[in-house]
């Protein structure tokens, strides 16, 4: 049976434990020889499919660190599985799971959701009852301004998402004679945390350089459609359009600018890989600038996985349907179970508070990239990327100092 096979039927049971049934309440933390983590995510609903992305990355560094002779703690091997519990996209539903996990499951050790929205809904949960969580999927910036002590992101914040193609538009006009008050800027944007702290790391960068708004709207509830922001890109003509809507967003933003010839010299919208809008669009993707945590680019190596390009391939391998890339959302699941991992054994004990001290000290560096928290548990170790989408392919075009290609400009798609 092949890996994906296994993964999808534990699925439809709500536990992904790679064969080892769920816990039961009294021995949960550690049963037997085996340490359960558990995780309230998306597998149906608005978030599902980048909530399948970042359960694949999970459960590919569970399989890797069992394979690699699991966790040693106290001179023992110990095998890590995963309780997965499936939150409907609904924060309110993630809440209740964490509950679950904790009080009924007996889960000391969590991992987080997939989204803001509903990592904001898990967090005051593991704070309450001391839990520690490393989480993997939560950007907004509300995470790490509340004080609280368990949570810990092996991500870099939401602000920066689309902040640097801001910058890149003021470097572009000025090399082209523009100055900035007359670069514009469109914006569409989904009412939630993650997409209004995106919104914000725009405005702050905006601000800072002078350009010009002239559209900022609101995406509709349901994401599924973004013509009355595009009809008026076509009227205004603006030099550059940033969309944030998650997977969802993202497909209706490919399509509808396909449909309707939107031909803005730079778009930029988060959530490309994950929404694979170049196997949807083909060619009329071309030139969408589309940020991201992580790329198989990167030079970034760690003992697990060994480099970012052997994580793509092992991947790929691994998980049908991502032929052209790997969404960095998987990659960075994949990095909190490493953290994970790593902590139980310097902790050299299953105590949740020396665990989540050793969580706090963390200083590694993986496939994904370096990982180091602050005192508000955010990784700062990491620098963010922007990747264009050139003839069907994703390359860095900044930081210049990790770029593989330079940017097409003005965007042409065929």
């Amino acid at each position: 049976m092949s890996l994906r096979t296994t993964l999808l039927s534990t699925l439809a049971i709500g536990v992904a434990a790679f064969g080892l049934s769920a816990a039961t309440p009294a021995s949960a933390m550690v049963d037997g020889d085996t340490i359960v983590l558990g995780s309230a995510i998306s597998f149906t609903g608005k978030y599902s499919t980048n909530g399948i992305h970042a359960k694949n990355g999970y459960n590919i560094a569970v399989k890797r660190v069992n394979e690699m002779g699991g966790v040693k703690v106290g001179g023992k091997s110990y095998k890590l599985k995963i309780i997965y519990y499936d939150d409907e996209s609904t924060p309110a539903r993630t809440a209740q799971l964490l509950e679950r996990l904790i009080k009924q499951d007996g889960v000391k050790y969590m991992l987080g959701p997939y989204s803001s929205a509903t990592t904001l809904a898990a967090a005051p949960i593991t704070e309450k009852y001391k839990i520690p969580m490393i989480e993997a999927e939560g950007a907004s910036r509300a995470l790490f301004t509340k004080g609280y002590r368990y949570l810990f992101a092996v991500l870099s914040t939401a602000e920066q998402y689309l902040s640097a193609t801001v910058s890149l538009a003021a470097d572009i006009g000025a090399k082209t004679g523009k100055k900035p008050g007359d670069i514009t800027i469109a914006m569409a944007f989904e009412n939630d945390a993650f997409s209004l702290d995106v919104r914000e790391g725009v405005l702050d960068e905006v601000k800072k350089l002078g350009l010009k708004v002239v559209i900022d709207d609101k995406l509709p509830r349901d994401l599924s459609d973004m013509s009355a922001t595009l009809t008026k890109v076509r009227a205004l003509k603006p030099d550059v359009l940033l969309i944030s809507g998650h997977s969802k967003g993202a497909v209706t933003a490919g399509r509808q600018i396909q449909e309707m010839k939107i031909d803005t010299p730079i778009i930029a919208m988060t959530h490309c890989e994950a929404a694979k809008v170049v196997d949807k669009y083909g060619p009329s993707a071309d030139g969408f600038l589309c940020p991201t945590q992580w790329s198989e680019t990167l030079s970034s190596t760690g003992k697990y996985f060994g480099s970012a390009g052997d994580f793509d391939r092992d991947f790929k391998a691994a998980y049908e349907g991502y032929d052209k890339s790997v969404p960095y959302q998987s990659a960075q699941a994949a990095a909190a179970v490493l953290v994970w991992k790593e902590a139980f054994e310097r902790a050299q004990d299953f105590d949740t508070e020396k665990v989540r001290d050793a969580i706090a000290a963390t200083d590694m560096q993986t496939f994904y990239g370096a990982i180091r928290f602050s005192e508000a548990g955010n990784n700062i170790a990491k620098p963010f990327f922007l990747r264009q989408i050139q003839k069907g392919e994703y390359h860095v075009v900044a930081p210049l100092s990790y770029a593989v290609k330079p940017i097409d400009y003005p965007r042409k798609p065929n």
